[in-house]
Protein backbone atom coordinates (compact mmCIF):
# COMPACT_ATOMS: atom_id res chain seq x y z
CA UNK A 1 0.00 0.00 0.00
CA UNK A 2 1.30 3.42 -0.80
CA UNK A 3 1.11 6.61 1.15
CA UNK A 4 0.44 9.75 -1.17
CA UNK A 5 3.66 12.11 -0.41
CA UNK A 6 1.11 14.75 0.24
CA UNK A 7 -0.65 13.52 2.88
CA UNK A 8 2.52 12.00 4.12
CA UNK A 9 3.86 15.77 4.37
CA UNK A 10 0.49 17.08 5.90
CA UNK A 11 0.55 14.68 8.45
CA UNK A 12 4.20 15.84 9.88
CA UNK A 13 3.26 19.61 9.21
CA UNK A 14 -0.01 19.38 11.64
CA UNK A 15 2.37 16.99 14.33
CA UNK A 16 5.39 20.23 14.53
CA UNK A 17 3.09 21.43 17.02
CA UNK A 18 2.94 18.67 19.19
CA UNK A 19 6.11 17.67 18.98
CA UNK A 20 7.48 21.18 19.80
CA UNK A 21 5.27 21.48 23.15
CA UNK A 22 7.30 18.63 24.24
CA UNK A 23 10.09 20.29 26.25
CA UNK A 24 13.21 18.52 26.78
CA UNK A 25 14.02 18.32 30.15
CA UNK A 26 16.21 21.32 31.03
CA UNK A 27 18.53 21.73 33.82
CA UNK A 28 20.84 24.38 35.03
CA UNK A 29 24.31 25.01 33.67
CA UNK A 30 25.84 24.02 37.67
CA UNK A 31 24.46 20.37 36.76
CA UNK A 32 26.74 18.44 34.78
CA UNK A 33 28.43 15.69 34.10
CA UNK A 34 31.49 15.10 36.59
CA UNK A 35 29.93 17.88 39.02
CA UNK A 36 31.03 17.48 42.69
CA UNK A 37 28.02 17.92 45.26
CA UNK A 38 28.18 19.50 48.42
CA UNK A 39 28.25 16.68 51.72
CA UNK A 40 26.24 16.60 54.44
CA UNK A 41 23.55 19.13 53.21
CA UNK A 42 20.16 18.98 51.78
CA UNK A 43 20.57 18.19 47.84
CA UNK A 44 18.33 20.84 46.00
CA UNK A 45 18.02 19.73 42.03
CA UNK A 46 16.11 21.79 40.00
CA UNK A 47 14.96 22.85 36.14
CA UNK A 48 12.08 23.19 33.53
CA UNK A 49 10.10 20.82 31.90
CA UNK A 50 6.53 20.47 30.39
CA UNK A 51 4.34 22.49 32.24
CA UNK A 52 2.49 20.26 35.08
CA UNK A 53 4.93 17.21 33.86
CA UNK A 54 5.24 14.38 36.39
CA UNK A 55 9.04 13.27 37.00
CA UNK A 56 11.13 10.66 38.88
CA UNK A 57 14.32 12.12 39.88
CA UNK A 58 17.18 9.66 41.04
CA UNK A 59 20.27 10.44 42.55
CA UNK A 60 22.12 7.36 44.03
CA UNK A 61 19.64 5.00 45.64
CA UNK A 62 17.29 7.83 46.78
CA UNK A 63 14.79 8.52 44.58
CA UNK A 64 11.82 11.54 44.44
CA UNK A 65 8.43 11.98 42.64
CA UNK A 66 7.42 15.89 41.77
CA UNK A 67 5.52 17.82 39.57
CA UNK A 68 6.32 20.54 37.39
CA UNK A 69 4.61 23.86 37.96
CA UNK A 70 1.80 25.53 35.28
CA UNK A 71 5.24 27.38 33.57
CA UNK A 72 7.17 23.73 33.49
CA UNK A 73 9.28 24.46 36.50
CA UNK A 74 10.22 21.84 39.10
CA UNK A 75 12.41 21.04 42.19
CA UNK A 76 12.88 18.32 44.22
CA UNK A 77 15.50 17.89 47.24
CA UNK A 78 17.36 14.80 48.52
CA UNK A 79 19.16 14.11 51.68
CA UNK A 80 22.33 14.82 52.45
CA UNK A 81 24.74 12.31 51.38
CA UNK A 82 28.54 11.67 53.07
CA UNK A 83 30.99 12.39 51.01
CA UNK A 84 32.23 9.77 48.28
CA UNK A 85 34.59 8.92 45.76
CA UNK A 86 32.50 6.37 44.24
CA UNK A 87 30.27 7.90 41.32
CA UNK A 88 26.92 8.36 41.17
CA UNK A 89 24.66 9.44 38.79
CA UNK A 90 21.33 11.48 38.22
CA UNK A 91 18.33 10.70 36.31
CA UNK A 92 15.41 12.54 35.36
CA UNK A 93 12.44 11.08 33.82
CA UNK A 94 9.50 12.44 32.60
CA UNK A 95 6.67 11.24 29.85
CA UNK A 96 8.81 12.63 27.09
CA UNK A 97 11.72 12.91 27.92
CA UNK A 98 15.19 11.93 30.30
CA UNK A 99 18.14 13.26 30.98
CA UNK A 100 21.36 11.15 32.76
CA UNK A 101 23.95 12.54 34.42
CA UNK A 102 26.75 10.69 35.51
CA UNK A 103 30.48 10.74 37.24
CA UNK A 104 29.22 12.81 40.24
CA UNK A 105 31.04 12.79 43.04
CA UNK A 106 29.73 14.02 46.80
CA UNK A 107 32.61 16.27 48.10
CA UNK A 108 33.23 20.16 49.21
CA UNK A 109 32.15 22.86 47.13
CA UNK A 110 33.58 26.20 47.20
CA UNK A 111 33.09 29.43 45.13
CA UNK A 112 35.91 31.69 44.14
CA UNK A 113 35.28 35.09 42.77
CA UNK A 114 36.71 38.94 42.62
CA UNK A 115 38.95 40.36 40.37
CA UNK A 116 41.82 40.13 38.88
CA UNK A 117 44.05 38.85 41.01
CA UNK A 118 41.40 36.17 41.60
CA UNK A 119 41.02 35.03 38.00
CA UNK A 120 44.71 34.93 37.38
CA UNK A 121 44.41 31.64 36.22
CA UNK A 122 46.20 28.64 35.97
CA UNK A 123 47.09 28.98 32.17
CA UNK A 124 47.56 32.86 32.50
CA UNK A 125 51.69 32.56 33.74
CA UNK A 126 52.59 33.18 30.39
CA UNK A 127 51.84 36.74 30.46
CA UNK A 128 52.41 37.46 34.09
CA UNK A 129 56.06 38.19 35.70
CA UNK A 130 57.58 35.48 37.07
CA UNK A 131 58.02 35.33 40.38
CA UNK A 132 61.79 35.84 41.54
CA UNK A 133 61.75 34.10 44.40
CA UNK A 134 61.67 29.98 43.96
CA UNK A 135 61.17 27.70 41.34
CA UNK A 136 60.19 30.22 38.54
CA UNK A 137 58.17 27.84 36.41
CA UNK A 138 56.64 26.84 39.72
CA UNK A 139 52.90 27.45 38.38
CA UNK A 140 53.56 25.77 35.11
CA UNK A 141 54.77 22.95 36.05
CA UNK A 142 52.08 22.20 38.65
CA UNK A 143 49.64 22.76 35.89
CA UNK A 144 51.01 20.51 33.65
CA UNK A 145 51.19 18.18 36.19
CA UNK A 146 47.04 18.45 37.74
CA UNK A 147 45.20 15.36 36.81
CA UNK A 148 43.66 14.39 40.27
CA UNK A 149 40.41 13.01 39.28
CA UNK A 150 39.09 13.87 42.81
CA UNK A 151 39.08 17.85 41.94
CA UNK A 152 36.77 18.76 39.41
CA UNK A 153 36.40 22.56 38.29
CA UNK A 154 33.71 24.39 36.61
CA UNK A 155 34.23 27.64 34.74
CA UNK A 156 31.56 30.31 34.27
CA UNK A 157 33.07 32.02 31.27
CA UNK A 158 33.12 36.12 31.20
CA UNK A 159 29.18 36.61 29.26
CA UNK A 160 26.68 38.91 30.46
CA UNK A 161 24.65 38.53 27.67
CA UNK A 162 23.43 34.62 28.33
CA UNK A 163 20.14 34.02 29.59
CA UNK A 164 21.45 31.40 31.78
CA UNK A 165 24.78 30.24 33.75
CA UNK A 166 27.67 30.97 31.32
CA UNK A 167 29.72 27.65 31.07
CA UNK A 168 30.24 24.60 29.87
CA UNK A 169 29.85 22.33 33.36
CA UNK A 170 31.78 20.87 35.32
CA UNK A 171 35.16 19.14 34.05
CA UNK A 172 37.75 16.78 35.74
CA UNK A 173 41.00 17.98 35.48
CA UNK A 174 43.58 17.99 32.55
CA UNK A 175 44.94 21.18 30.42
CA UNK A 176 41.78 22.43 28.65
CA UNK A 177 39.54 22.42 31.71
CA UNK A 178 42.15 23.79 34.06
CA UNK A 179 43.20 26.44 31.86
CA UNK A 180 40.79 29.30 32.72
CA UNK A 181 40.52 28.06 36.42
CA UNK A 182 41.47 30.44 39.21
CA UNK A 183 45.15 29.48 40.03
CA UNK A 184 43.91 30.61 43.80
CA UNK A 185 41.13 28.71 43.96
CA UNK A 186 43.29 25.27 42.43
CA UNK A 187 45.79 26.02 44.69
CA UNK A 188 42.75 25.92 47.64
CA UNK A 189 41.21 22.83 46.09
CA UNK A 190 45.02 21.03 45.84
CA UNK A 191 45.80 22.10 49.71
CA UNK A 192 42.36 20.64 51.11
CA UNK A 193 42.32 17.76 49.13
CA UNK A 194 45.69 16.68 50.91
CA UNK A 195 44.69 17.40 53.81
CA UNK A 196 40.99 15.83 54.60
CA UNK A 197 41.32 13.20 51.03
CA UNK A 198 37.68 14.07 50.01
CA UNK A 199 36.66 15.65 46.47
CA UNK A 200 36.92 19.18 46.06
CA UNK A 201 34.49 20.96 43.88
CA UNK A 202 36.15 24.44 42.72
CA UNK A 203 33.53 27.07 40.94
CA UNK A 204 35.50 29.69 39.55
CA UNK A 205 33.66 32.59 39.17
CA UNK A 206 35.53 36.66 38.06
CA UNK A 207 36.65 39.28 36.28
CA UNK A 208 39.11 41.57 36.13
CA UNK A 209 39.04 45.10 36.59
CA UNK A 210 35.27 44.49 38.33
CA UNK A 211 34.16 46.93 41.63
CA UNK A 212 32.36 44.99 44.31
CA UNK A 213 29.32 46.82 43.76
CA UNK A 214 28.86 44.39 40.05
CA UNK A 215 28.76 41.03 42.09
CA UNK A 216 26.19 42.62 45.14
CA UNK A 217 22.22 42.05 43.85
CA UNK A 218 20.39 45.70 43.53
CA UNK A 219 18.23 44.42 46.67
CA UNK A 220 21.27 44.46 49.01
CA UNK A 221 21.14 48.01 48.38
CA UNK A 222 17.82 48.97 48.68
CA UNK A 223 16.93 47.85 51.85
CA UNK A 224 20.36 49.41 52.84
CA UNK A 225 21.60 52.80 54.66
CA UNK A 226 24.02 52.60 51.21
CA UNK A 227 20.74 53.17 49.02
CA UNK A 228 20.93 57.21 48.58
CA UNK A 229 24.36 56.51 47.09
CA UNK A 230 22.89 53.83 43.87
CA UNK A 231 20.78 56.34 41.24
CA UNK A 232 18.78 54.37 38.48
CA UNK A 233 20.25 51.10 39.75
CA UNK A 234 23.88 52.98 39.19
CA UNK A 235 26.86 53.97 42.16
CA UNK A 236 29.59 55.83 40.36
CA UNK A 237 27.81 54.85 37.04
CA UNK A 238 28.45 51.23 38.08
CA UNK A 239 25.83 48.98 37.68
CA UNK A 240 25.02 47.41 40.72
CA UNK A 241 24.59 43.25 40.80
CA UNK A 242 25.26 43.15 36.79
CA UNK A 243 27.69 40.55 37.53
CA UNK A 244 26.13 39.29 40.35
CA UNK A 245 23.03 38.42 38.33
CA UNK A 246 24.41 36.66 35.40
CA UNK A 247 27.43 34.86 37.00
CA UNK A 248 26.42 34.50 40.87
CA UNK A 249 22.67 34.17 41.09
CA UNK A 250 22.10 31.19 38.93
CA UNK A 251 24.02 28.71 40.64
CA UNK A 252 22.14 29.58 43.98
CA UNK A 253 21.06 27.29 46.12
CA UNK A 254 23.31 24.85 44.66
CA UNK A 255 25.24 23.45 48.20
CA UNK A 256 27.92 25.39 48.61
CA UNK A 257 30.73 24.73 51.57
CA UNK A 258 31.99 28.28 51.25
CA UNK A 259 33.12 31.21 49.62
CA UNK A 260 36.44 32.70 48.51
CA UNK A 261 36.93 36.47 47.49
CA UNK A 262 39.78 38.26 46.36
CA UNK A 263 39.19 41.48 45.18
CA UNK A 264 39.51 45.38 46.02
CA UNK A 265 41.74 46.90 43.80
CA UNK A 266 39.04 48.69 41.91
CA UNK A 267 37.19 49.90 44.53
CA UNK A 268 40.42 51.57 45.99
CA UNK A 269 41.38 53.59 42.27
CA UNK A 270 38.05 54.58 42.09
CA UNK A 271 38.66 56.23 45.88
CA UNK A 272 35.93 54.23 47.20
CA UNK A 273 38.17 53.24 50.74
CA UNK A 274 34.87 55.27 53.17
CA UNK A 275 32.09 52.91 52.03
CA UNK A 276 34.17 49.56 51.23
CA UNK A 277 33.65 48.10 54.38
CA UNK A 278 29.97 48.28 54.36
CA UNK A 279 29.89 46.91 51.00
CA UNK A 280 31.67 44.10 51.52
CA UNK A 281 29.45 43.31 54.51
CA UNK A 282 26.40 43.51 51.94
CA UNK A 283 27.97 41.27 49.81
CA UNK A 284 28.36 38.61 52.23
CA UNK A 285 24.88 39.23 53.53
CA UNK A 286 23.62 39.25 50.30
CA UNK A 287 25.35 35.67 48.69
CA UNK A 288 24.74 33.66 52.20
CA UNK A 289 20.94 34.93 51.72
CA UNK A 290 21.00 33.62 48.16
CA UNK A 291 22.31 30.50 50.02
CA UNK A 292 20.08 30.73 52.91
CA UNK A 293 22.73 30.29 55.04
CA UNK A 294 23.87 32.52 57.12
CA UNK A 295 27.03 30.91 58.27
CA UNK A 296 28.37 30.28 55.01
CA UNK A 297 32.20 30.58 55.56
CA UNK A 298 33.57 33.69 53.52
CA UNK A 299 37.15 34.07 53.21
CA UNK A 300 39.41 36.63 51.82
CA UNK A 301 42.50 37.94 50.56
CA UNK A 302 44.21 41.34 51.64
CA UNK A 303 45.62 43.22 48.88
CA UNK A 304 49.08 43.51 48.20
CA UNK A 305 51.47 46.06 48.27
CA UNK A 306 51.27 48.17 45.19
CA UNK A 307 52.39 51.78 44.32
CA UNK A 308 48.84 53.56 43.55
CA UNK A 309 50.25 56.73 44.32
CA UNK A 310 52.37 56.06 41.27
CA UNK A 311 49.52 55.86 38.80
CA UNK A 312 48.92 58.86 36.59
CA UNK A 313 45.55 58.05 34.71
CA UNK A 314 43.42 57.48 37.83
CA UNK A 315 40.37 59.92 38.06
CA UNK A 316 41.30 59.95 42.13
CA UNK A 317 44.76 60.72 42.73
CA UNK A 318 46.26 58.54 45.79
CA UNK A 319 48.76 58.99 48.40
CA UNK A 320 51.05 56.39 49.72
CA UNK A 321 48.56 55.85 52.39
CA UNK A 322 45.31 54.65 50.73
CA UNK A 323 46.57 51.42 50.41
CA UNK A 324 47.27 51.07 54.17
CA UNK A 325 43.44 52.95 55.23
CA UNK A 326 41.96 50.27 52.64
CA UNK A 327 44.22 47.45 54.68
CA UNK A 328 42.87 48.48 57.91
CA UNK A 329 39.32 48.68 56.21
CA UNK A 330 39.47 44.84 55.30
CA UNK A 331 40.83 44.30 58.75
CA UNK A 332 37.85 45.61 59.97
CA UNK A 333 35.61 43.35 57.92
CA UNK A 334 37.15 39.70 59.93
CA UNK A 335 34.49 41.07 62.78
CA UNK A 336 31.44 39.78 60.58
CA UNK A 337 30.79 36.33 61.60
CA UNK A 338 32.60 33.41 60.13
CA UNK A 339 34.79 35.34 57.87
CA UNK A 340 38.84 35.26 57.48
CA UNK A 341 41.89 37.38 55.61
CA UNK A 342 44.84 36.18 54.28
CA UNK A 343 47.90 38.81 54.65
CA UNK A 344 50.16 39.15 51.24
CA UNK A 345 52.65 41.85 52.37
CA UNK A 346 55.38 39.27 52.01
CA UNK A 347 54.49 37.74 48.15
CA UNK A 348 55.16 41.01 46.33
CA UNK A 349 58.39 41.08 44.37
CA UNK A 350 57.71 44.41 42.18
CA UNK A 351 55.59 46.81 44.00
CA UNK A 352 54.43 48.29 40.19
CA UNK A 353 53.20 45.07 39.54
CA UNK A 354 49.34 45.18 40.50
CA UNK A 355 49.46 40.73 39.68
CA UNK A 356 51.69 39.78 41.84
CA UNK A 357 52.92 36.11 41.69
CA UNK A 358 53.19 33.31 44.18
CA UNK A 359 49.06 32.69 43.70
CA UNK A 360 49.74 29.13 45.14
CA UNK A 361 50.73 30.79 48.46
CA UNK A 362 47.46 32.65 48.58
CA UNK A 363 45.63 29.45 48.00
CA UNK A 364 47.36 27.40 50.57
CA UNK A 365 46.87 29.91 53.51
CA UNK A 366 42.98 30.35 52.34
CA UNK A 367 42.97 26.84 52.67
CA UNK A 368 44.65 27.16 56.34
CA UNK A 369 41.30 29.05 57.38
CA UNK A 370 39.55 26.13 56.04
CA UNK A 371 40.59 23.82 57.50
CA UNK A 372 41.38 25.10 60.70
CA UNK A 373 37.75 26.36 60.65
CA UNK A 374 35.20 23.83 58.68
CA UNK A 375 37.44 20.98 58.99
CA UNK A 376 38.55 20.43 62.55
CA UNK A 377 41.92 20.98 61.68
CA UNK A 378 42.50 22.67 65.19
CA UNK A 379 46.55 22.34 64.83
CA UNK A 380 46.82 24.45 61.78
CA UNK A 381 47.58 28.09 62.41
CA UNK A 382 45.76 30.13 60.03
CA UNK A 383 46.45 33.89 60.71
CA UNK A 384 49.53 35.64 61.07
CA UNK A 385 50.00 38.14 63.92
CA UNK A 386 47.63 40.37 64.67
CA UNK A 387 47.54 43.65 66.82
CA UNK A 388 45.47 42.78 70.18
CA UNK A 389 46.78 44.99 72.83
CA UNK A 390 49.47 47.56 74.70
CA UNK A 391 50.87 48.59 77.73
CA UNK A 392 53.20 51.34 79.14
CA UNK A 393 56.63 50.42 81.30
CA UNK A 394 60.09 51.44 82.15
CA UNK A 395 59.91 54.28 79.33
CA UNK A 396 58.67 51.44 76.47
CA UNK A 397 55.70 50.59 74.72
CA UNK A 398 54.86 46.79 74.65
CA UNK A 399 52.65 45.75 71.86
CA UNK A 400 51.25 42.10 72.29
CA UNK A 401 49.50 40.31 69.44
CA UNK A 402 46.93 37.69 68.78
CA UNK A 403 47.46 34.64 66.23
CA UNK A 404 51.59 34.32 67.05
CA UNK A 405 51.72 30.57 66.69
CA UNK A 406 54.36 28.90 67.57
CA UNK A 407 56.06 32.46 68.68
CA UNK A 408 56.90 35.97 67.33
CA UNK A 409 59.88 36.01 64.91
CA UNK A 410 60.63 37.08 61.47
CA UNK A 411 61.39 36.15 57.87
CA UNK A 412 65.29 37.19 57.88
CA UNK A 413 66.80 36.85 61.01
CA UNK A 414 66.52 40.90 61.59
CA UNK A 415 64.97 42.86 63.57
CA UNK A 416 61.46 44.24 63.32
CA UNK A 417 61.13 46.19 60.51
CA UNK A 418 58.15 49.10 59.13
CA UNK A 419 57.21 50.78 62.74
CA UNK A 420 57.34 53.76 62.97
CA UNK A 421 55.90 56.48 65.77
CA UNK A 422 55.32 60.04 66.20
CA UNK A 423 58.28 61.88 67.64
CA UNK A 424 57.85 64.75 69.52
CA UNK A 425 57.73 67.47 66.16
CA UNK A 426 54.92 65.28 65.57
CA UNK A 427 56.64 63.47 62.59
CA UNK A 428 56.61 59.95 61.90
CA UNK A 429 59.80 58.06 62.03
CA UNK A 430 61.69 54.99 62.46
CA UNK A 431 61.93 53.59 65.24
CA UNK A 432 63.73 50.66 67.22
CA UNK A 433 61.42 47.32 67.83
CA UNK A 434 62.31 44.51 69.13
CA UNK A 435 60.83 41.08 70.34
CA UNK A 436 61.18 39.83 73.77
CA UNK A 437 58.97 37.51 75.13
CA UNK A 438 56.55 37.28 72.17
CA UNK A 439 55.73 40.43 72.24
CA UNK A 440 57.26 43.87 70.34
CA UNK A 441 58.78 46.08 72.37
CA UNK A 442 59.40 49.59 71.50
CA UNK A 443 61.48 52.18 73.81
CA UNK A 444 59.56 55.65 74.24
CA UNK A 445 62.29 58.00 74.77
CA UNK A 446 62.03 61.26 72.24
CA UNK A 447 58.14 60.38 70.94
CA UNK A 448 54.84 62.11 71.54
CA UNK A 449 52.62 62.01 74.05
CA UNK A 450 50.02 60.44 73.87
CA UNK A 451 51.91 58.30 71.45
CA UNK A 452 50.92 57.09 68.22
CA UNK A 453 52.06 53.88 66.65
CA UNK A 454 52.54 52.37 62.78
CA UNK A 455 52.63 49.13 61.49
CA UNK A 456 53.98 48.68 57.81
CA UNK A 457 51.44 51.98 56.85
CA UNK A 458 52.91 52.64 53.76
CA UNK A 459 51.78 51.05 50.12
CA UNK A 460 55.16 49.75 49.66
CA UNK A 461 55.70 47.77 52.96
CA UNK A 462 56.41 44.38 52.95
CA UNK A 463 57.64 44.30 56.98
CA UNK A 464 59.37 40.90 58.05
CA UNK A 465 57.28 40.07 60.67
CA UNK A 466 55.75 36.78 61.02
CA UNK A 467 54.63 34.13 63.41
CA UNK A 468 57.24 30.79 63.55
CA UNK A 469 54.62 29.73 61.17
CA UNK A 470 55.87 31.92 58.46
CA UNK A 471 52.45 33.79 58.24
CA UNK A 472 53.14 37.35 58.34
CA UNK A 473 51.50 40.40 60.65
CA UNK A 474 48.60 42.25 59.77
CA UNK A 475 49.42 46.08 58.96
CA UNK A 476 47.97 48.64 61.54
CA UNK A 477 48.18 51.43 63.86
CA UNK A 478 47.23 52.71 66.96
CA UNK A 479 46.70 56.42 68.32
CA UNK A 480 46.42 58.46 71.93
CA UNK A 481 48.92 55.55 73.51
CA UNK A 482 49.30 56.78 76.70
Amino acid sequence: MKINTRILLLILLLAIPFINSLAQIELPGIFSDNMVIQQGKPIQIWGNTNPNEELTVKLGKQSKKTKADNSGKWTVTFNPLKASKEALRLTVKGKTSSRILDNILIGEVWLVSGQSNMEYSMNNHPKYTPPRKGDKNYLYNEYKAANNPLIRVLYVEKNLKSDSLPTQGWKMINEESLAPISAIGYFFAKELFENIETPVGIISSSWGGTPIESWTPEIGYIDSPLAETMVNGKINNIKVGERYQKMIAPMAPYALKGFLWYQGEQNLINGDRELYAKKQELLIQAWRSAWNDEKLPFYYVQLAPYAYSQRRKDLSPKTWEELPYFWEVQTSCMTIPYTGMVVTTDLVDDVKDIHPSYKWIVGERLARWALAKDYGKADIIYSGPQFKAYTLADSKVILEFDNIGSGLTTNNERSPNWFYAKDKRGRFSKVEAKIEDNKIVIPTEGLSTPLSIRFAWDELAMPNLVNSEGLPAIPFRIDNIQ
